[in-house]
């Protein structure tokens, strides 16, 4: 485990570095590092401060706390295929955000985007808490949920009497840290801070799951406050997360799932390596984003789901196989 912790540590770091050096400036390494810690006020200084110091962190903190939610949902529902979009949480967040786009408030108020999504955000927490029960009902009201918000968010779309405006929600719902600023960083952190400390919580009691409710029961588990938790902490994660980068897939699906053998298929010891390897794959996605195509606009979350489908699809072909 302090391999894996270390190799985990390092390849972050060192992508993160990366993040902040790569871009079209086509600066040297020592001038640029220079600029960011030392900068004098120059075009270098304001690039690195303003453009990819806010860009590099938020790659980490979404990264990072979209690992975390997957390996806590995958945990509880004990199922390799559940993503922290389950719980409808993230579409509900776009269709907030969408609404801001659509009715001008995103172009008249700074601040109109990220809030209106976290208002999605807590409007879908409470539908889901409304609704949900044990496992299966979860399930089953995240889907609800996401089907809800997605058709609502098609008829906003279909309903748009300005082209410009829907260009503008399809570019934004395929989620991207391109023109972030530190204003963004801060809106996001507090919730993405507080979700992970919850999600954090639960390595005992997701670890106890593995022996079955009953027994979870059996060991002082309180299965309801373990969801709740659960609900609450992705929520706030997930909801930071697309306010403020738009819909990012397959992180919290992959993820868990290419690190699960290395932790022996401990939920628990997941958590966290999952929340380094959400960071690791979402600003090495980044890098890719500038680097394949640096004169277009690629979007961040068609990156994410070029990578991700693909191992998305041999997971259930492998599950499929392992079932028969």
């Amino acid at each position: 485990m302090t391999r894996l912790a270390l190799v985990l540590f390092t390849l972050t770091a060192t992508l993160f570095i990366a993040s902040l050096l790569v871009g079209p400036a086509g600066m040297g390494a020592t001038e640029s590092l220079s600029a960011l810690l030392w900068g004098d006020g120059g075009p270098l200084t304001l690039v690195m401060r303003e453009i990819r110091l806010p860009r590099a962190v938020l790659a980490l903190m979404i990264g990072a706390a979209l690992g975390l939610a997957g390996a806590a949902m995958q945990g509880y529902l004990r199922n390799p295929l559940a993503d922290p979009g389950l719980i409808g949480v993230s579409g509900s967040a776009a269709l907030g955000a969408v609404l801001a786009l659509q009715t001008g408030l995103a172009a008249a108020y700074y601040f109109a985007l990220p809030l209106a999504a976290l208002g999605g955000a807590l409007v879908g927490v409470f539908l889901v808490l409304a609704l949900a029960g044990p496992s299966l009902t979860l399930i089953l009201a995240g889907i609800a949920i996401s089907a809800l918000a997605a058709a609502l968010t098609s008829l906003v779309l279909n309903l748009s009497p300005n082209p410009f405006a829907a260009n503008e929600i399809v570019f934004w719902m395929m989620g991207s840290l391109a023109d972030r600023s530190m204003v963004h960083v801060w809106i996001a952190l507090p919730l993405i801070v507080l979700g992970a400390v919850a999600l954090a919580m639960l390595a005992r009691g997701l670890d106890a799951l593995t022996l079955g409710e009953d027994a979870a029961q059996a060991l002082g588990i309180n299965l309801t406050g373990l969801r709740l938790t659960l609900v609450f902490g992705t929520a706030a994660v997930v909801g930071a997360s697309t306010a403020v980068a738009g819909a990012i897939g397959f992180v919290g699906l992959v993820v868990p799932h290419l690190l699960r053998p290395f932790v022996g298929a401990q939920p628990g010891r997941l958590l966290w390596a999952s929340a380094f390897g959400g960071a690791c794959m979402l600003l090495a996605a980044d890098i890719a984003v500038r680097v394949i195509l640096p004169a277009r606009d690629l979007k961040l979350g068609v990156v994410t789901a070029l990578i991700g489908a693909p191992l998305f699809l041999h997971l259930i072909y492998r599950t499929r196989r392992e079932g028969i």
